[in-house]
C-alpha cells in the first residue's frame, strides 16, 4: 500500500535530492580553496541575472525538454532510449536537407517543413532498435547506444563528403538560405517594447517546446494511445491479456521518441547555428535521460528539470569564465545532480517512505485504540 502523498515524490523527494548534490559540491569547491557562495552566487547572476543569461539558460532548456520528453515516452512504455544523442544528430540531418532543398523565402514557411524533416528523420533512426527489440528481442538500451555511434559516423561522412561546400576545411554544411533564419527572442519581443540580448541564441523554438510538454501529456493521459502506453510500461502480461500488441507499442513509442529527438535541431542547428555542424547535439540526448529521471516522466516535471539543467550549463559556463574553478568541476557538479536524482534515488526516497509508513501505522494504532 502507498502511504506517501504523490506530493511527496514529485516534489519533496528530487528537492531533497538536488539539496544533497549541491551541498557535496559545495563541499568539493571549498576543498579547492573556491567560496563555494561566491561560486553559487556567480552562477545565479550568470545565468538568470540578466537576459544575456536567461537566454542561454532558455536555449540550453529548449534542447533538455525535447531529449526529456524523448525519454519521458520511451519510460511510460518501459523502455529505455539511450540513443536520444544520434537520435537528435540525424533529426538535424533531416533539418538541413530540408533548409538546403528550396530557397524559402520565410521562416514560417520553412518551419513546418524542417520540423517535419527532423521528426521523421529521427523518428527513422529510433525505429531500427525498436524493429530490432520488437521482432528479433535485442534489448533496446544496447541496440540505442550502438546507434549513437553509427549515427556520429554517418553525420561525419554526410558533412565531409556531401553536405561540406567545395574548399571549406570545416566538416559543416553551407549556411541556410536568410528565409530559413528563426526569430530570435530579442525580434519577437522588440515589437513590444521589451529589451532582450541581442546575442542570446533563444528563439522561437523555445515555445514549440513548451507546446510539446502539453501535446505529450494530453497523449499520455487523455488518449487511448496514451492508456496502452502506461498499461503496456506497468504490466506486459496484463496489458497483452487486454488486447495490447507488444509489438504496435514498442514500435510507436519509440517512433514518438525518436521524433521528439529529431526536433531538437530546430532550436540547435536552424535556430543558432543556421547550419549543420559536426557536433551539433552536444551532449543533450544525454542529459535529457536525467532530466526524465528528475521531471519523473511527466511533461510538467520534464520542463523544470530542463530548465535546471539549463541553469548549471550557463551557471557552469560563467564560473568557468571567470574563476579558477576548472571547466571539469562543472562537469563534476551536473554528474553529482543527475546521480543523486537518478541512480541513488532511493538513497532519499527510502527514508521518507519509512518515515510516512511509521505516521500511517501510528495514526492507524490510534484509530484502532479510539474504537476500542
Amino acid at each position: 500500500m502507498d502511504v506517501m502523498p504523490r506530493w511527496v515524490d514529485v516534489v519533496l523527494v528530487p528537492l531533497l535530492s538536488l539539496i544533497i548534490a549541491f551541498v557535496i559540491s559545495a563541499l568539493v569547491i571549498l576543498a579547492i580553496g573556491e567560496d563555494p557562495i561566491a561560486a553559487v552566487n556567480l552562477m545565479v547572476t550568470g545565468a538568470l541575472g540578466s537576459t544575456y543569461g536567461w537566454g542561454y539558460t532558455l536555449y540550453y532548456a529548449t534542447n533538455f525538454i525535447f531529449t526529456g520528453l524523448a525519454v519521458a515516452i520511451a519510460f511510460h512504455a518501459r523502455m529505455f532510449n539511450i540513443g536520444g544523442e544520434g537520435q537528435a544528430a540525424i533529426g538535424g540531418l533531416g533539418v538541413a536537407v530540408v533548409c538546403l532543398a528550396f530557397p524559402w523565402p520565410h521562416w514560417a514557411l520553412a518551419l513546418p517543413a524542417a520540423m517535419l524533416g527532423g521528426a521523421i528523420f529521427g523518428a527513422a533512426w529510433a525505429a531500427l532498435p525498436a524493429y530490432l527489440q520488437a521482432k528479433r528481442g535485442s534489448h533496446i538500451v544496447i541496440t540505442t547506444i550502438m546507434f549513437n555511434f553509427i549515427a556520429a559516423a554517418v553525420l561525419n561522412y554526410v558533412l565531409v563528403n556531401i553536405l561540406r561546400p567545395a574548399g571549406q576545411m570545416d566538416p559543416a554544411s553551407e549556411r541556410f538560405p536568410e528565409g530559413t533564419n528563426l526569430p530570435t527572442m530579442h525580434e519577437i519581443l522588440a515589437p513590444i517594447g521589451i529589451e532582450f540580448s541581442r546575442s542570446a541564441p533563444l528563439n522561437i523554438t523555445f515555445f514549440i517546446a513548451v507546446i510539446a510538454c502539453v501535446l505529450v501529456w494530453i497523449l499520455i493521459w487523455r488518449t487511448r494511445l496514451g492508456f496502452a502506453l502506461r498499461a503496456y510500461g506497468h504490466s506486459e502480461p496484463a496489458a497483452v491479456y487486454a488486447g495490447i500488441s507488444p509489438t504496435r507499442i514498442i514500435m510507436v513509442a519509440m517512433l514518438i521518441s525518436g521524433a521528439l529527438a529529431g526536433l531538437m535541431a530546430i532550436n540547435n542547428v536552424m535556430g543558432e547555428a543556421e547550419r549543420l555542424v559536426l557536433n551539433s547535439v552536444e551532449g543533450a540526448g544525454f542529459i535529457g535521460i536525467a532530466v526524465a529521471l528528475m521531471g519523473r516522466s511527466h511533461p510538467f516535471g520534464v520542463f523544470l528539470a530542463a530548465i535546471l539543467f539549463g541553469f548549471l550549463y550557463q551557471g557552469g559556463a560563467e564560473l568557468a569564465l571567470w574563476t579558477s574553478i576548472p571547466r571539469e568541476l562543472i562537469v563534476v557538479i551536473q554528474a553529482l545532480v543527475i546521480l543523486f536524482t537518478g541512480a541513488l534515488d532511493n538513497m532519499v526516497r527510502m527514508p521518507i517512505e519509512r518515515f510516512f509508513l511509521a505516521m500511517h501505522r501510528a495514526r492507524k494504532a490510534r484509530e484502532a485504540g479510539s474504537a476500542e
